[in-house]
Formats: C-alpha cells, sequence, structure tokens
C-alpha cells in the first residue's frame, strides 16, 4: 500500500494513493500516527479509505513528505560513493578499513524535511550544492539489540530520500572529526509516498537485499544510476544496528547512503578531479526516480546573500592559563 501526504482543498491530509487516485484517510489522520499502530493496522485503515472515502484524482493534489519522523539516521552503505566523496570532500584515496566495520551514520535534522516540488534554499555561503540519491527506510516497531532477523519485521516501508548536501561547507567543517553538520541540515526530501514494505516481497535478491533500480537526473538529464541491492548492508542490518544499546521508535527514518554510479555529483568531482558536471546552481531541477517507490523532484532556490554573522571564538589565553595552574599549586 502506498501512503502519502497531501495537499487538497486548502486542507493536508493523509491518504493513500491506487494508481491515479488517491482515497483521503479520516480527518486527524497523519501517516505517522499511522505508521506508530503498526503495519497490519495502517493497512486495514488502508482498505478501509478504498472502499469508503470519495476518491479525488493524483492530478488534483499536491504531495507533501509523506511523514514528519522523530529522528534521521543516515547512513553510508555503497563502497563506489565512499571512495569517490572521500576523495572530493577530505581529499583522500580509497575507503577506509573503519567502513568495512559496520554500518556507519550520522544524525540529521528532521526539521529541516521538505518533500515533492518543494523549493529548496541552499546555505547563503554555499558554493558546491550537491544532491544524494537515496532510499528510506522507516521504522514500524520499536526495538533494541536486534538481531538481523529480527530487524526485518520491524520495517514499515520505504521512500525516496534526497540528502541536500553543500560540499563546501561540509569539507571544512569535517576536518574537526565530528562529521557533516551544518553542510548536511538545512534540507532533506521525502516522497512522494511511504511504500510498505509488503510490497517489496518480489524485489528481493537472493540475500535479501532490495534490488530496485535507481536513476538521478538535473534537468533533464541522467547523472546517475545505480541498483540499491549494490548496498554493503542489507536494510534490516541496518536497523539492527542502529538498535544496539538503544531504541529505534516508529517513525524513525533509516537512509541508505547515497548509492553509487552518480548518485552524487561529488562522487564524479572525486573521480575527476574537478567539478564535472557543475554544482548544482539557483533554478536546476533534480529527480530521483526509485523503481517501485516513484519520483521526487525538487527545484534549487535562490540562497540568502548573506549569512548573520558570527563573533570569533574566545581564545584560550596560555599565558594565563599557567599563572592559574601555578597559582592553583603553590596553594594547594
Amino acid at each position: 500500500m502506498r501512503f502519502a501526504t497531501v495537499r487538497h482543498d486548502g486542507s493536508q491530509v493523509a491518504a493513500v494513493v491506487d494508481g491515479e487516485l488517491v482515497y483521503p484517510l479520516p480527518p486527524g489522520t497523519s501517516v505517522l500516527n499511522l505508521v506508530r499502530t503498526g503495519l497490519a493496522a495502517a493497512l486495514a485503515a488502508g482498505e478501509r479509505a478504498v472502499s469508503t472515502a470519495r476518491p479525488v484524482p493524483v492530478a488534483g493534489v499536491a504531495f507533501d513528505a509523506p511523514l514528519r519522523p522523530p529522528t534521521i539516521r543516515d547512513f553510508v552503505t555503497f563502497e563506489e560513493h565512499v571512495e569517490g566523496v572521500r576523495a572530493s570532500v577530505q581529499d583522500q584515496a580509497g575507503v577506509p578499513d573503519a567502513w568495512y566495520d559496520a554500518p556507519q551514520f550520522y544524525f540529521t535534522n528532521p526539521y529541516s524535511v521538505t518533500g515533492p516540488g518543494a523549493r529548496i534554499i541552499p546555505p547563503a555561503d554555499c558554493t558546491a550544492l550537491d544532491f544524494e540519491l537515496e532510499v528510506a527506510v522507516v521504522v514500524g516497531t520499536a526495538g533494541t539489540d536486534l538481531t538481523v532477523e529480527e530487524a526485518a519485521d520491524h520495517i514499515f516501508g520505504y521512500t525516496v530520500l534526497n540528502d541536500w548536501s553543500a560540499r563546501d561547507l561540509q569539507k571544512r567543517e569535517m576536518q574537526v572529526g565530528l562529521g557533516p553538520a551544518k553542510g548536511k541540515d538545512f534540507a532533506n526530501s521525502l516522497g512522494p509516498v511511504l511504500v510498505t514494505a509488503d510490497e517489496f516481497a518480489d524485489f528481493h535478491d537472493e540475500d535479501g537485499f532490495l534490488a530496485l533500480a535507481c536513476t538521478a537526473q538535473v534537468n533533464g538529464v541522467e547523472v546517475g544510476a545505480d541498483v540499491l541491492s549494490n548496498m554493503g548492508w542489507s536494510f534490516p542490518a541496518l536497523l539492527a544496528y542502529a538498535s544496539r544499546n538503544t531504541r529505534i521508535e516508529p517513525g524513525d527514518v533509516l537512509g541508505s547512503g547515497t548509492v553509487g554510479n552518480g548518485g552524487c555529483l561529488a562522487e564524479q568531482w572525486g573521480r575527476r578531479g574537478r567539478q564535472d558536471p557543475p554544482s548544482l546552481q539557483p533554478g536546476d531541477s533534480v529527480t530521483l526516480v526509485v523503481e517501485g517507490i516513484g519520483t521526487l523532484t525538487n527545484t534549487v532556490g535562490t540562497p540568502a546573500a548573506t549569512a548573520p554573522p558570527l563573533p570569533a571564538p574566545r581564545r584560550r589565553n596560555h599565558v594565563a592559563e599557567r599563572a592559574r595552574h601555578t597559582t592553583t599549586v603553590s596553594t594547594s
């Protein structure tokens, strides 16, 4: 089943999308709350809507992000992406040994989630805007310290994720060693729908990986294409690792990480040693297509002219620090 959040007649409603028709769910229903009821209950609610609600043509609604997640963990599970982006962002070659130890992730900003058609406003000081083609899994059942086998039953469904990236900001801030921050948290796009896990029974390969075709276009020109099953770890493995020593909760979003073979521009910059293709500019349209889920398109907007200034850091006074330390020792 395909759940969505749409705008129609001035209202935002949760709905089921079936072909070219949209079936609104009862007023006050949100997709996040449906997820929290569990997959079986959500499917039952969706079936009731399809049998009782008055449908609206898809063309008559505007799609928002399918849900507002409480948390977003973004993984990095494609070797090809790691190798290319590491060269362009960190000026280092190859894949680090630590990548092979576990599926690494960082937390990104759930408050900056946008949906299909949204205009993406880059940071004011960004000169190297990039997209990232990913698939996100949505947790359906809470759990802690899950095995990979257990984690498969905790998946509610999947949606498309664009993890927008200000590569110049990211390159500078990652020198501190904490991972990306302001280079990533200004926008994450989800959509157009949240497709329940049962829809993908025929898409798994022999190792349990989802074999979905993924493509990225900029201004209608294909710039990247990969198969999702090229992930280093499966989605159940991502859930299992995320649940170690903590909890995952319904509605949590876990990104696959950017697919290889041009799933972002920075991967290609790293391989070519130059910004080719060029970074995204105001007015550019980015379209991500994932088999079995749908198409997510956004347009790049114009950044603010300037960012509010920050004061310089207060630096430690080493002379005063030594004097303070000497005084403390002599009087103790």
